[in-house]
């Protein structure tokens, strides 16, 4: 496992991170245990969660029980704040009122000093197109939880860069710490935010960048080539709501089985080549994995390897097999917005 740093900070994250997205909490708890120590003892050094994850906090509880086999000082621990824990009107959001509540029911549910990260989950409905004060708001109540040791560092989640430009600016206006790191969605179906947006904002805004959905919900694994199998993600009632059947096309499936060709050329599986296609970026501090079973994890966390046999030339066959680059070359600004 190799480190890298948060965008311009000091902080080292694991290139690859483990999340509890309905997997720590939803599993029974030895499977979650064992998830979360093979993740550790494979160099895995974050671990994702939020306040909402498996109901209304049952992620976190899991979480901080097996988090005692660890060293804490090793480990980086990250919660999110925004959706809603409750039927009052303050139980969602980001006003001062529900970021307090939410960290210190997440320490609670933890049973932790502090969260190392602590996310704003979405962008408040109430912030957009202008700077105005509930931006800082939401600014000035994660600058004094750092400031009072709960958080070390506070992020974003689904934001894009005008939105984190505005928090930026504010920031500074009131000297406060500003958000350290993205957490966008991020595979190699879905490129646009991170390709054409968030990494010319991190190149110049300094903030690290940690993505989910590697695997697009199973599809990049394979798994849904021939259909929906029993017993896969997508035939669980429980996940109807994300309406994910739609986003398996056949155009994508053929690209799949090309892709599933190259990465056995590569001596890899493709999954593997999904998540270390990812890491190419330099912009890209960590990939957040998710797994229900411990030998799909096993096989995840070897990416690591495979990435060093993308080649310039490897790259290049993704590119034509996917033809979806959102910069291509041609396309591509002489200068970036943010420059």
């Amino acid at each position: 496992m190799e480190y890298r740093r948060l965008g311009n900070g000091i902080l080292k994250v694991s290139e690859l991170s483990f999340g509890a997205w309905e997997t720590v909490g939803r599993l029974d708890f030895e499977t979650s245990r064992e998830l979360m120590l093979t993740a550790y003892e494979a160099g895995v050094n974050h671990f994702d969660n939020a306040d909402e994850y498996s109901g209304k906090g049952n992620a976190e509880q899991v979480m901080g029980k097996i988090i005692k086999e660890m060293k804490r000082t090793d480990i980086i621990i990250s919660s999110k704040v925004f959706w809603d824990v409750g039927p009052g009107p303050n139980d969602r959001g980001l006003s001062r009122k529900h970021i307090v509540e939410t960290v210190n029911t997440s320490l609670k549910n933890m049973d932790v000093e502090y969260l190392d990260f602590f996310y704003c989950h979405r962008y408040e409905a109430a912030v957009i197109d202008q700077v105005n004060p509930n931006l800082e708001e939401v600014v000035r109540a994660m600058d004094d939880l750092v400031h009072q040791g709960k958080i070390l560092y506070w992020g974003t989640s689904c934001w894009n860069s005008f939105q984190l430009m505005q928090a930026y600016a504010v920031a500074d206006r009131f000297n406060a710490y500003k958000p350290a790191v993205e957490q966008p969605q991020y595979n190699m179906f879905v490129r646009e935010a991170v390709e054409k947006d968030l990494v010319y904002a991190a190149r110049k805004l300094g903030f690290g960048i940690i993505t989910w959905s590697p695997l697009f919900n199973g599809i990049l694994t394979g798994k849904y080539n021939n259909g929906i199998p029993a017993g896969s993600r997508l035939s669980d009632p429980h996940f109807t709501w994300l309406q994910f059947d739609r986003e398996i096309t056949p155009e994508r499936i053929e690209k799949v089985k090309k892709l599933t060709e190259l990465a056995q050329e590569l001596g890899g599986s493709m999954p593997q080549l999904a998540i270390a296609w990812l890491l190419r970026l330099p912009e890209m501090t960590s990939v957040i994995l998710g797994a229900s079973k411990v030998h799909q994890l096993k096989e995840n966390l070897k990416a690591v390897e495979l990435k060093k046999k993308l080649t310039p030339d490897v790259l290049q066959r993704i590119e034509e097999i996917l033809d979806n680059n959102p910069c291509p070359p041609e396309f591509a600004p002489e200068k970036p917005f943010f420059d």
